[in-house]
């Protein structure tokens, strides 16, 4: 967010709206909300984690604040998800690959605007997560269930992973945007290849998807 490559930028506010319209399915699917619930939760899936990241940094106002078109974006995202949900099923696989991509993109410039600020590789790995699956586990929490990152297919790694190549990207002096591409090209190859497999990260013996508290098994994603 802010002064990002043009490309970087356009992935970014896709990703967004990705986030926007896949939070809010996701809310219609679990619980009975009325417009306004839906589009808030689409909203707070889509700019959650980028303005924890800001509060955290000291970036205020968040720059979900500054620059209308995010707002536009995620809200635009949950209303069609209200509007359309009846027929999103058919596109859940386009939506996942949108989501990948949002997820992919905000862990990169999560983790890269952290050590812009001044932050450890600590912190700023920390946060190309939290920017990635912040949203969606406010919304999770929201709506009363456990986070999706905590249970589902691989998530919160990808982001990791994705984080940490732009962390050393930066570090050794090499970071620009065919880095940034590069990362959060290896973060959707990950995430997809979970989705496609069905994987996860490993579990305690014995709880496997089938013994999963919350009744969701391995097809409820992100």
């Amino acid at each position: 967010m802010g002064t990002q490559p043009p490309l970087l930028l356009a992935l970014d506010l896709t990703g967004t709206f990705a986030f926007g319209l896949n939070g809010a399915l996701t809310a219609v699917r679990a619980v009975q909300l009325d417009v306004v619930g839906v589009v808030a939760l689409g909203m707070i899936t889509a700019l959650g984690g980028g303005v924890i990241r800001d509060v955290l940094i000291g970036s205020i106002p968040p720059a979900t604040f500054v620059d209308w078109r995010y707002f536009a974006l995620a809200a635009g995202g949950g209303l069609l998800a209200f509007v359309f949900s009846r027929h999103l099923d058919r596109l859940e696989g386009p939506i996942t690959v949108l989501d990948a991509i949002g997820l992919s993109v905000f862990a990169v410039i999560g983790a890269s605007k952290a050590l812009t600020y001044g932050l450890g590789i600590g912190p700023a790995l920390a946060l190309g997560v939290v920017t990635g699956v912040g949203g969606g586990t406010i919304r999770d929490t929201l709506i009363g269930r456990i986070p999706s990152v905590l249970r589902s297919d691989l998530y919160a790694i990808p982001a990791l992973v994705a984080a940490g190549i732009t962390v050393v990207a930066i570090q050794t002096g090499v970071y620009g945007l065919p880095a940034a591409l590069g990362a959060a090209a290896v973060c959707f190859a990950i995430r997809m290849l979970g989705v496609h497999l069905e994987l996860n990260a490993p579990r305690p013996p014995g709880r496997g998807p089938e013994a999963d508290p919350s009744g969701s098994g391995p097809a409820d994603r992100e």
